[in-house]
Parts: C-alpha cells; sequence; structure tokens
C-alpha cells in the first residue's frame, strides 16, 4: 500500500473511531434524552455519567500514541460490553461500528497488536 495512502487512511480512521466515540461520551455527560431513554431501557441509566467519562477517557488514551494499545484494550473491551448488553436486550448493534473502526485504525497504526511481527504473511 502506498505509504502516503494508508497514513491518510490512519488518520481517516483514527479521527472517525475517537470522534464517535468522544461524542457519545459527550452525549452521555449532557444526559442527552434520547441517551438516558435508551440507558434506561437496558437499566444502566444510573451510570450515565460515568460511562460517558469512561469513554472521553478511553478514546483520548487510544489519541495519544504511547497509550495506544491501553485505549485499544479498554475500548474493546468497553464495546465489547455494550454490544453484550445490546444482544441481551434486543436493541440495535450501535457498538459494532465504532468496535470496527477501532479495530481498523489500531491495525493500520501498529499491527504488532495482532501480528507478532507486525507483517502480514
Amino acid at each position: 500500500m502506498n505509504p502516503k495512502i494508508k497514513r491518510i487512511a490512519t488518520i481517516l480512521f483514527t479521527v472517525l473511531a475517537a470522534g464517535m466515540t468522544i461524542f457519545s461520551g459527550i452525549m452521555k455527560l449532557t444526559a442527552s434524552p434520547e441517551m438516558v431513554a435508551t440507558l434506561n431501557k437496558m437499566g444502566v441509566a444510573p451510570y450515565v455519567t460515568l460511562l460517558g467519562m469512561m469513554e472521553i477517557v478511553f478514546a483520548l488514551l487510544y489519541l495519544y500514541p504511547k497509550t495506544m494499545k491501553l485505549g485499544f484494550i479498554l475500548l474493546s473491551c468497553y464495546f465489547a460490553g455494550a454490544l453484550a448488553t445490546e444482544l441481551s436486550h434486543g436493541t440495535p448493534f450501535n457498538a459494532v461500528l465504532p468496535m470496527v473502526l477501532i479495530w481498523i485504525s489500531a491495525f493500520l497504526r501498529d499491527q504488532t497488536i495482532f501480528l507478532s511481527s507486525g507483517k502480514l504473511a
């Protein structure tokens, strides 16, 4: 892959993934009525502020190069839990898109997260 195209794709996927996560966290911190109603259906509305703070902090850790791997692990766990909650309550799978974007951008940023040698076979 052309290094310039890879760099643009990496930035694009990283900004989309972190941006969506930070926006979601802000919506939770501001107690958006739609967000609170959705979280209330799942029984986690009392934790809306904590969930919002977690999303923002994890996304910021992911954006910073030295803590990217930690942020990746925390975001993956957070969205896996969100997906499990959505599955158990029969709600739309809103956690899939940010999780996919995070995994794609993480792979583009540092292949050693997934491959020991950092190179495709």
